[in-house]
């Protein structure tokens, strides 16, 4: 019955929504509630689990997406991200645009958490949008589908370097066979999907669409690239040197500490603060003008993405994870195969990437143990799998609705397609690698 109840608990949520038009937060709240009741969550613990699951997203994201919103709004009213834009437009050309998103997604999303990215990014493709009368999801799409394929792929990123560790495989090996299979499958799910979606309407959030500049008016090319992406700079550099430095170091709590994406997020806004804005004569209280704005227009989006860790968490305490897993395990098919359909199912009843993966690697850890599969092909089937069909449950939908302000349908043609793509993609990709291995 758990599957009928998660079914249930998710059409509850879809039908809030869409037909009676409730706020996205209060349907989530509702829905996890129901979920609650019916997974047979004790009543008394039902509000524990919504509170747990607000906290423990928001405690993740609330820094870095408003810190993020604050720096695309200065990137955005300095000129900086027009400049950038500029810039990329010169190189590429306007009819390469989508490739010219889809590699900054691949080398920002190497370093940088899915999150930290996506708010980094976004205002540049709003920016490109803008400029050149390109529709926003047109451009966005191949940025957002290599940002989300490294996040469920590759190390360092949380779930593939757990699985790694896990399966006792090699994270050197598991990277280089993910940048194998990650190439083709942005590009498909990138560029070439990107071509069907040129007619849906979008609105993005006007905070990240200021207007043109007169070229005088612009910060110079390397400020601006340096202010907007010292984030991302910043981030390799500490992952770097903590991957290379003894945990015993006396630096090594520091560089963990400023490594940490909040901390990131917090230091990149101060710097920009300075180099894009007092240096482009913005004073301070206009600048903290600004950061008010920007964190006003997010409100909302933190509310989504804390109702949809609530629901997350509500699915995590019934243990409907755990059971939904338990009743697949006997299957008789391939095991990376196994791997990614389990994985593929717990992702679309949960809505966590990294739950469901992680959640995948307890069921299936015998197999390696077995020698019946690669340890670094199962890594990225698990990774594969882990982004099936992101929808109403997954906070990375709301995050794109809201930011790019299109319909529920439109983001389901949109983002949950791409999704749905990366994943199919990705196992064709893990399948092929097996074959020759």
């Amino acid at each position: 019955m758990s599957f009928v109840f998660v079914f249930i608990s998710i059409l509850v949520l879809i039908l809030l929504i869409t037909w009676l038009k409730f706020n996205p937060f209060i349907a989530f709240l509702i829905s996890s509630i129901l979920a609650g009741f019916l997974l047979g969550i004790p009543p008394e613990l039902i509000a524990g689990s919504v509170q747990k699951g607000i906290g423990g997203i928001l405690g993740d994201l609330v820094i870095v997406i408003v810190m993020g919103a604050m720096l695309g709004k200065l990137v955005a009213e300095s000129g900086a991200a027009q400049r950038i834009s500029d810039t990329l437009m010169s190189i590429f050309g306007v009819k390469n645009v989508t490739w010219a998103m889809m590699v900054t997604g691949l080398v920002v999303g190497i370093p940088l958490f899915y999150n930290v990215g996506f708010v980094l990014l976004v205002p540049l493709v709003f920016t490109v949008s803008y400029q050149y009368k390109l529709p926003a999801v047109y451009v966005g799409i191949p940025l957002l589908a290599a940002l989300s394929v490294t996040h469920g792929f590759l190390p360092p990123h949380p779930s593939p370097a757990a699985l790694v560790a896990q399966f006792g495989a090699n994270m050197g090996l598991t990277l280089a066979y993910g940048l194998i299979i990650v190439i083709p499958t942005i590009i498909i799910a990138g560029p070439v999907f990107a071509r069907f979606l040129k007619n849906i309407e979008a609105k993005p959030l006007e905070t990240f669409q200021a207007k043109p500049k007169a070229e005088e008016d612009l910060p110079g090319t390397f400020n601006s690239f340096f202010s907007a992406l010292f984030p991302v700079f910043f981030l390799i550099g500490t992952t770097v040197l903590t991957l290379n430095m003894s945990n015993e170091h006396w630096l090594f709590p520091y560089i963990k500490f400023v490594g940490d994406p909040g901390m990131v997020m917090l230091i990149s806004l101060l710097l920009a603060t300075f180099t894009i804005g007092v240096r482009m004569k913005f004073s301070i209280p206009t600048l903290m003008d600004i950061y008010v704005v920007a964190s006003k227009d997010v409100a909302m989006i933190l509310l989504i993405i804390a109702g949809a860790g609530a629901l997350k968490q509500v699915l995590m305490d019934s243990g409907v994870s755990q059971t939904i897993a338990d009743s697949l395990q006997g299957w008789d098919v391939h095991p990376l195969i196994l791997a990614w359909t389990i994985t593929a199912i717990i992702r679309v009843c949960v809505g966590s990437a990294t739950v469901a993966g992680l959640t995948t690697a307890g069921i299936i850890a015998p197999l390696v143990s077995g020698g019946s599969v690669d340890p670094n092909l199962l890594v990225l089937s698990i990774g594969a799998g882990s982004l099936m069909f992101s929808h109403f449950n997954d906070a990375g939908f709301w995050l794109f609705k809201e930011y790019f302000n299109v319909s529920v349908k439109d983001t389901l043609k949109s983002w949950s397609l791409m999704e749905t793509i990366v994943a199919v993609v990705g196992l064709g990709g893990v399948m092929i690698l097996d074959a020759f291995i």
